[in-house]
């Protein structure tokens, strides 16, 4: 299904709410949320689903499209070991969502659905290859090869966080895991202080960047992008760790290839239902 115009849902799952949305073009039209509680049963979390999938269906909807943090078949349609969904340790979601409403279903996980919305929406539009990282409490990222979205086996291409890097993985240093480690704040507070020039948050924002700056470079090692598109929380804290970010790249072996590299921020609004209504509109 390629129909840019296509009115279609996307769907992100994640830990706290579930949030829906119709999207029609290039917009969300409509949007619905719902709190869920990690402890809930399966079929309690499964009920949330379909509720706001409920919530803003309509007639013209042709598919549906849903981004979940987990491991991912998406052929099989099945979702293993959600993260901070103890109770979805298989489930066959793309079934499930099928029967309760009878329309095509698209499963992919989060980082992946990141990529693709940015990709049909957002800067990487303009980009054959690119990657997209997700800076939130983890490091996420999806790829896209020659304009299409690269899953690798069970959607775990991009694993990028989990590479080693000093005395632990990259995701230890480049997710929100580093502020509450080495600072003992969240990213959330020390961006607060950073934009009242707080020497402290200042000076881990600095640090953030350099290590930042060593997942880029293994990203440009290995998939030679034309670019990467920044997201997710700590995105917003860009101009406090660009410098850093930029100087570590200094180090990088094919300077000439940074020469036809651009590192950019996401801008899409409501960039995880969007990534996820873009599973239905990729090609086939």
């Amino acid at each position: 299904m390629e129909k840019a115009n296509s009115a279609v849902l996307g769907v992100d799952v994640g830990g706290t709410k579930i949030k829906a949305g119709r999207v029609l073009g290039k917009e969300v039209v409509q949007s619905h949320l719902s709190k869920v509680n990690r402890m809930d049963a399966a079929d309690t979390t499964l009920s949330k689903l379909f509720h706001v999938i409920d919530a803003v269906l309509t007639d013209e909807v042709e598919a549906i499209g849903i981004g979940v943090p987990a491991v991912v078949d998406p052929d099989l349609g099945v979702v293993y070991d959600v993260q901070n969904i103890p109770s979805w340790k298989e489930v066959p979601l793309k079934a499930l969502v099928q029967k309760q409403f009878d329309l095509p279903v698209h499963l992919n996980n989060d980082a992946n659905c990141f990529a693709l919305g940015e990709h049909h929406f957002g800067k990487a539009r303009q980009y054959k290859n690119c990657a997209a990282l997700s800076l939130g409490t983890g490091l996420g990222m999806g790829i896209i090869i020659e304009n299409k979205l690269y899953n690798g086996v069970l959607c775990g291409a991009g694993e990028v966080g989990m590479l080693p890097y000093k005395d632990g993985i990259l995701e230890q240093y480049a997710g929100s895991f580093f502020f509450e480690t080495a600072y003992g704040a969240t990213a959330k507070d020390l961006y607060q202080k950073a934009l009242d020039n707080n020497a402290t948050a200042l000076t881990a924002f600095g640090e953030y960047g350099a290590h930042l700056g060593e997942a880029v470079k293994a990203i440009l090692y290995l998939f030679a992008p034309e670019s990467i598109i920044l997201g997710g929380s700590i995105s917003k804290a860009y101009p406090f760790f660009k410098e850093t970010l930029q100087g570590a790249l200094d180090s990088f072996a094919y300077q000439k290839q940074l020469k036809n590299f651009k590192l950019e921020t996401s801008d899409l609004m409501d960039s995880p239902i969007l990534g996820a209504a873009a599973l239905c509109l990729q090609s086939e």
